[in-house]
């Protein structure tokens, strides 16, 4: 998440009970793993390059196209896989929703290079970033997180980390596996925010954008990670982003503390795998709808949100939760109220989902985007209109392949 230092106005104390297993439970069972408008969204062909195991010479061949699209950025592919990757100038840093570009590097994402990653977070003093007191509730009691029983892979399937690489190394997110609308049962989609992809106003296009789902499985220590398999580590595989969309506002207005861009700091990944053809719902066994009727939060009984959270006192290696009854949220009166609920989780759990139970059935309605520098509370977008025509664009262009 993007901490912001606020001056806290009164906390609220809980204004009912948690009724947590009803939530818990539900998402328990969408997790049943088998083997194996404004918006401004990515558009033109996926760019996406894989492995070749034909050739048998290890080496990674790119497709023509994404080979010319590389070239027409004036990026040489070679010089990308042997780390050309990591030139941030700022005169070739891709920034417009249409120059995302992603190739995959195989075997870049190693168990050890994951768990090095840092959190997708910096804490920023803000010039009177206090929450605008004429729309926002008074600021939540922390609700503590609490780990969430493993393996996850039964548990919370559709949950994972995102690993991507910025000027300031490699970082990490979380995120969550979502239902393709147009493509049942095969979905490719992971929903995330936006700061996870994207730097913002003052910068472009994060690279070496990847998904593990269920990351850690059984939610071993470092220590035990030492001598893990890749299985426990990554059970379902890394997952490339071949395309990722996110918001014009977040591409345009976000910053390091959320900026203007904080309300719809939200972003699509369609991804391939590194290695196999199955579409990754059918490989974790599992995908959430996204609710997108943005319901006000005295209209939300409760939310849960998920992630990893990798800042002190966490370290990135296992899955947590928070459960509390929403309230609003507003950085200022121009821009649109968010959802904030209590919760001790801090940056890494950026992206990471937050669901509701409708009708029995749990929806994805917002993702953790920012929160203060104390780790109290988290603070999501409401997914409404424009978070929708984001989603349809996605399914409709890059669904199903």
């Amino acid at each position: 998440m993007r901490s912001i230092r606020t001056s806290a106005p009164p906390r609220r104390g809980r204004r009912t009970a948690l009724a947590a297993a009803s939530l818990v439970a539900a998402l328990a069972l969408t997790a049943t793993a088998c083997n194996g408008s404004g918006q401004d969204s990515a558009s033109g062909k996926p760019a996406t390059a894989s492995a070749s195991s034909a050739t048998g010479d290890g080496k990674v061949h790119v497709p023509a196209d994404l080979a010319n699209r590389l070239k027409d950025h004036g990026i040489d592919v070679d010089q990308w896989q042997k780390g050309g990757w990591k030139n941030w100038d700022r005169d070739t840093w891709l920034s417009a929703a249409k120059d995302f570009v992603n190739p995959v590097i195989k075997g870049l994402w190693k168990p050890e290079r994951m768990r090095s990653a840092k959190e997708a977070d910096k804490t920023v003093s803000v010039q009177d970033a206090s929450a605008d007191q004429s729309v926002s509730d008074p600021e939540p009691t922390p609700a503590r997180a609490v780990a969430e029983k493993t393996p996850y892979q039964r548990y919370a399937a559709p949950v994972g980390k995102v690993f991507f690489d910025s000027p300031e190394g490699s970082m990490v997110c979380s995120g969550t596996v979502v239902k393709d609308v147009n493509h049942p049962g095969k979905s490719n989609l992971v929903w995330t925010a936006g700061h996870c992809v994207h730097a913002g106003g003052k910068g472009g296009w994060y690279r070496n954008i990847a998904f593990v789902p269920a990351y850690n499985n059984k939610g071993e220590s470092a220590a035990q990670l030492s001598n893990a398999s890749a299985a426990e580590i990554a059970p379902y595989g890394n997952w490339w982003a071949d395309w990722a969309s996110t918001s014009g506002q977040w591409i345009k207005g976000g910053s390091e503390s959320g900026g203007a861009g904080a309300p719809y700091d939200y972003a699509v990944l369609h991804v391939k795998p590194e290695q196999g053809s199955k579409s990754l719902e059918e490989t974790v066994g599992a995908a959430l709808d996204v609710d997108f009727s943005a319901p006000a939060s005295t209209e939300v009984a409760q939310l849960g949100a998920w992630g990893y959270p990798a800042a002190a006192p966490y370290d990135g290696l296992r899955m947590f939760k928070c459960l509390d009854r929403p309230g609003r949220f507003a950085l200022s009166p121009s821009l649109p109220t968010m959802y904030r609920i209590g919760c001790t989780m801090t940056g890494g759990s950026s992206g990471g989902g937050w669901f509701r139970v409708v009708n029995g059935v749990t929806k994805l309605v917002s993702n953790t985007s920012i929160g203060p520098s104390d780790h109290t509370w988290l603070a999501g977008p409401q997914l409404g209109a424009g978070a929708e025509a984001l989603y349809e664009d996605m399914s409709r262009t890059y669904g199903g392949r």
